[in-house]
């Protein structure tokens, strides 16, 4: 499992729940490191060992879970580059769900050895898409309904979305675009901030 997955749940639990609460988690999967390295391997258990505690110190399914995780991975201000990143596929919620099919690729553009995956997506007509979420990666695809979520709202869209087949293995999701404009989309510039002087 590689760091970097493991260490973006970590900084979401620190982040959302505080650092006790990732203690208490961390605790509860008998981890013996306090922090996890972004570059580094782990094995696959290590995951597993985190969601179980996490379930149980949160009091919530590993489902609801991973959708928050992807929520955060959108909303967050610490997660503006991720955010970036996904933008960068369309100019509307449209544009960003027929970029998904590549997004793998782009992160491993990113992140070398950063294996996601695979996402493709089928496009029924009338604004009714089909997003397949290969196995690989267990609740991936409620990763997935989390970011999708939060990027219909960056996009000022309204969509419903709903998922077939359980945690592991391969999942549908379901995405129905209700309004492509329904409210102001969160501001979004071609350029980075640099955060220049002030004068």
């Amino acid at each position: 499992m590689h760091g970097l997955i493991l260490r973006t749940f970590q900084v979401f639990i620190e982040d959302t729940y505080g650092p006790k609460t990732w203690g208490d988690i961390a605790v509860g999967a008998d981890l013996d490191l306090p922090a996890f390295e972004p570059m580094l391997n782990y094995p696959p258990e290590t995951y597993s060992a985190l969601i179980g505690a996490a379930e149980q110190v949160l009091g919530k399914p590993a489902e609801a879970i991973w959708e928050d995780v992807g929520t955060y991975l959108v909303s967050h201000p610490n997660s503006e580059g991720l955010r970036r990143l996904l933008r960068f596929g369309g100019v509307d919620f449209i544009e960003f769900l027929h970029s998904l099919d590549d997004l793998p690729d782009r992160t491993r553009l990113a992140v070398a050895d950063l294996v996601l995956p695979e996402l493709e997506l089928t496009d029924s007509g009338n604004l009714q898409f089909g997003l397949r979420v290969g196995d690989g990666l267990p609740g991936f695809g409620y990763v997935m309904i989390g970011v999708l979520r939060a990027m219909a709202d960056d996009y000022g869209a309204l969509a419903l979305l709903d998922t077939e087949g359980g945690h592991r293995g391969e999942q549908i999701l379901m995405i129905t675009v209700i309004e492509t404009a329904y409210a102001e989309g969160r501001e979004f510039e071609l350029a980075a901030n640099t955060g220049g002087s002030e004068g």
